[in-house]
This record gives structure tokens, sequence and C-alpha cells, in this order.
């Protein structure tokens, strides 16, 4: 029978050098009552010290000093292994001012490993990350100068290359669900994401760990629902009552019922989307979609996606979900990233990344930070500021088609839309296609080698990675192509003959040209 326990006492419980495996996408399913006390903690004894965190996914809220950024103390943190620190920048700092080994892994990869810590296998073995930053002829994952640890190594089976992710103990378990009885039994129907909590509480159970939960309230035993417990009770050693400002839905949600399947909202109820670069580039990524295709969507530009085929009568074409679980519905807007309004299925992330990394995704659309001239593309590293991949190497390494969505240029960019033509107001400070990417987070190479079909999106132009060689294939009306594109790059393109003009009705306030736009592409082979 598990045992109810205050978040201080839970706190307590962590002792120096463990490893800490944490739930959680943002705030959802973040058991953010033991990390609160965490800090508390270490502010008033300095202690525990020297923790190892584990997170497979963003546990915090950007811009505000949540999730694992309330850990960010020299001391205790002393290794991060993780999918990505955009949510919490804090810890990303210590790791570039080398004062943590951070070893920065594949999203999908981490999910992964709890199961096989949980069955006692050796770890993962998988070509996801070949040709990336995680490769071990490259950085093997490691981060800092301090970061000397192998977790990644290079494998050969029959005749074909693996990376294999080696598997560690882990001491506790920080899950959250929404009620748990008297035995821990845990159910999360309230919870937007289902995520990865079973697996997180089965490896550090069989680790010898202790396993704390978070929930909203406690039940008798025997009378939940069994269809909705997630965790059984025999994984979970404590239970800690949240407060409710402790238990956010999202990182900007307390609680939406659409997006933990109580009820289903009108998809046209949602704020139209304003015309803007970001409207016109969602609009020509949505133009690679084809029907009958499963589709992923990422942070940004891409998650207006969905939006722009609902706006344009062409949302039952694809078959939308997101890394973290959701199967169908109509994707959030960066706010409550992740979740997907009238979800047909919630999987654990786990799932759904097996599904992704075996080929299950017909495309993907993600945001695009940096590019270089072998059409490798870098979101994960920036002028010595860490970030994280996420799940994007897994999305990007196994998705049939991969587009790219972001501006031309950043910092201070200005345009405006005139006639269906584009003029460039201001121009961005920084170039984002580059010779060479800091760090590699996809493999242009790679991909090449996977006969992958890689688009790369921006307000201006369209390029396409032909025969491993970055091609400009369209250009945007009003756009000068030697001073606005050419002369704003570090590397000379391939320029494809024809030069294809975007479609003007992209950069009008009404389009209404979507369908017919697939339509005509589906009939002409493309």
């Amino acid at each position: 029978m598990a045992q109810v326990i205050t978040a201080v006492e839970a706190a307590r419980l962590i002792k120096d050098d463990d490893t800490v495996a944490l739930s959680g996408f943002g705030l959802s399913c973040v058991n953010m009552e033991v990390i609160a006390a965490l800090e508390q903690r270490w502010l008033a004894e300095q202690a525990p010290r020297n923790l190892t965190i584990v997170n497979s996914s963003a546990v915090g809220a950007r811009g505000r000093r949540e999730g694992l950024s309330k850990l960010a103390y020299a001391g205790l943190v002393g290794r991060w292994v993780g999918g990505i620190m955009s949510a919490s920048p804090a810890l990303g700092a210590l790791a570039m001012a080398n004062e943590l080994e951070c070893h920065n892994l594949p999203q999908g990869v981490i999910t992964a490993l709890y199961r096989e810590i949980a069955a006692r296998r050796p770890g993962v073995i998988t070509k996801v990350g070949i040709g990336t930053f995680v490769d071990p002829r490259l950085e093997g994952g490691k981060v800092n100068d301090v970061t000397t640890r192998d977790l990644v190594s290079l494998l050969e089976l029959d005749g074909q290359e693996y990376l294999f992710y080696r598997a560690f103990p882990i001491d506790v378990g920080l899950i959250r669900g929404t009620y748990a009885d008297e035995m821990g039994n845990l159910t999360m129907e309230h919870e937007g994401l289902k995520m990865e909590v079973l697996p997180i509480a089965q490896a550090v159970h069989n680790s010898g760990g202790i396993v704390i939960a978070q929930a909203k309230g406690i039940a008798r035993t025997g009378s939940l629902d069994p269809n909705l417990v997630r965790v059984p009770g025999n994984v979970v050693d404590y239970v800690v009552v949240s407060e409710p400002e402790n238990h956010m839905q999202t990182e900007n949600t307390q609680y939406n019922p659409a997006f933990s399947g109580q009820i289903r909202v009108p998809v046209s109820g949602f704020k139209p989307v304003p015309l803007t670069e970001r409207k016109v580039m969602a609009r020509r990524a949505a133009a690679e979609v084809r029907p009958g295709d499963v589709m992923n969507l990422g942070v940004g530009v891409p998650a207006e996606v969905g939006v722009i085929m609902s706006d344009e009568g062409v949302a039952d074409y694809a078959l939308l979900t997101t890394e973290a679980g959701a199967v169908g519905g109509t994707a959030a807007d960066d706010k409550n990233f992740g979740h997907s309004y009238n979800a047909l299925a919630q999987l654990g992330m786990h799932e759904q990344f097996d599904y992704y990394d075996g080929g299950g995704l017909d495309l993907t659309v993600l945001g695009l930070a940096q590019a270089d001239s072998h059409g490798n593309l870098n979101v994960s590293k920036f002028n010595g500021k860490v970030a994280g991949c996420g799940g994007f190497i897994n999305i990007t390494a196994t998705a049939k088609r991969v587009v790219f969505a972001g501006t031309f240029t950043a910092g201070g960019l200005e345009v405006e839309f005139v006639d269906g033509a584009v003029r460039v107001v201001t121009e961005g400070r920084i170039r984002k296609f580059v010779r060479d990417v800091e760090q590699v987070t996809f493999s242009g190479a790679q991909a090449t080698r996977n006969a992958q079909k890689v688009v790369y999106v921006t307000e201006r132009a369209v390029f396409e990675l032909v025969d491993g060689v970055m091609t400009l294939t369209e250009i945007a009306p009003g756009i000068d192509l030697q001073t606005q594109i050419l002369d704003q790059m570090d590397f000379v393109p391939a320029i494809a003959q024809p030069l294809r003009e975007m479609d003007p009705g992209l950069f009008r306030e009404e389009w209404g040209g979507l369908k017919q736009y697939i339509d005509d592409q589906v009939a002409a082979g493309i």
C-alpha cells in the first residue's frame, strides 16, 4: 500500500547522488509539489547534492521559473541526461558554464530507455541519431567539456550501423496522475497527455528505487475505474496530494476538458490566424500534405498548420499526431503545445515514439532555426547555449517526408504582403542559411541515404534537398533572387530550372486554394 505523505517529506527521501527521473511535457504530468519542495530544501540546507536528473521532454514553462528551472543550482544537480532544456534555461546556463555534466539524447530514445531499464536489458539499439551530434563519431550527445562519460556507442549488426544507448539504474521517479487510491493506483483522466509515467515507475521500481506520485486527491481502494488506472499501485511507493496551482494541465491552462477528452469543442470556434510570415509559411507547409497522411507538427510555425488546414477545408486530409501521444484532433497553439483538441486517442509518449521510429509518419513539419549547405539542420545549440534536441531527431530520422519551416533571416526581420507579393521592410540581422551548422540535429546526408523528401519553407523562398544538394525551387513574388536570397546566404545553393513562383494566394488575406493545390499535386503524381 502506498503511503500518503507531504511534499516536504517526499523531498527528504531523495539522497545525495541519486538519479531522479521526471515525467513532464511543459507543465503537463509534472510533479511540481516535490520539485518545489526540493528547491526549498536546497535553499534551507544545501541538500541533497549531486543529483542526476533524467527527463525526456521539456519540463517547465517558458519565461517562468517553473519545472526543472527550480532545480537549477550548482551543487544540487551534478548531471543531466535529457532530451530538451528549452523550458528550463537556467539549467542550460549551468551546463554551458560547465557546472554540471550534460548529456543530450533524443526524446524518444529516453522514453525507450525507461522500458529497457525496467526489463533489465542493456539499453536501446536504434538507427535514430546516426549522423547527428549524438553519433559518437561527432559529439556522442556530450554538450560541454566536463561531460566525458560515454552513453552512446556505434554498433554494426548484419552489416548495418546502429547506435547503442546504455541503460542505467534510476533511484527516484517523480510522476503525476489525476487521482490515486489508498494502494497507489494512479489514474490520468484529467491529464491532457499520458506521457511515460508507467515506464518511469516500472524502471525505478525494478531498479530498487522509490516512486513518488502527485495526484489531485485520494480515493478509496477499489473505487477507481480500472480502465482509467495507468499506473498500478504495486510500483508506486508514495503519493503527494497537490494544490491546484501545482497541477497545471499545460504550461498556461489549469484544465481544459477538450484536451483530456471530457468534451469536444467546435473547431470553427478557434481564433483565425492573422496574415503574417507565420501564416504564409504554415500555408506553404500545409501544401505538402497528401490525402491519407499521418502527420506530426512541431512547435512554432508548424503548430499553426493544423489551423490552416481547418480554415482551408482539408482537415480530413491528414491524421494529426503529437509526439506526446495524441492521435487525431486539432493541434493546440504554442501556449499549450503538445496537446490536441478533440483527440481520437491518447497514447503514452513511449508508444507514440515506437510508431514514429518504425517509420509510421508520412509527414512532419518542424521549425527551421539554422540550415547549411549540406541540408543539415540545427535546432539544439546556438551561440554556446543549449536548447536540446527533444523529439526532433527521432521524428526527422524516420518520417517519409520532412518539412522545415522558418523565416529566411532572424533578429529584426520585418516583411509585409501587398497584392500577393512580399516586400522586405527590414532584413534580419542573423543569417539562418549558413555554410556549416553549429550542431547537427538533422543530417542531410543521412536523409539522402534514406530517400526522404526534405523541403525547407521560408516566407520568401522554398528549398529542397535534391540528390543531397540544397536546391532553391521556389521564389515569392516581389523577391529579388540576388539581393534578397543569394546575398543573404553563406553558401550558393543549386537553383532549379525552371525556378517556380510561389502561389500569390499564399500572401493574401484570404487564400482558399489549399485543397486545389494539393489535389493538383496528387493528380500530377507529386
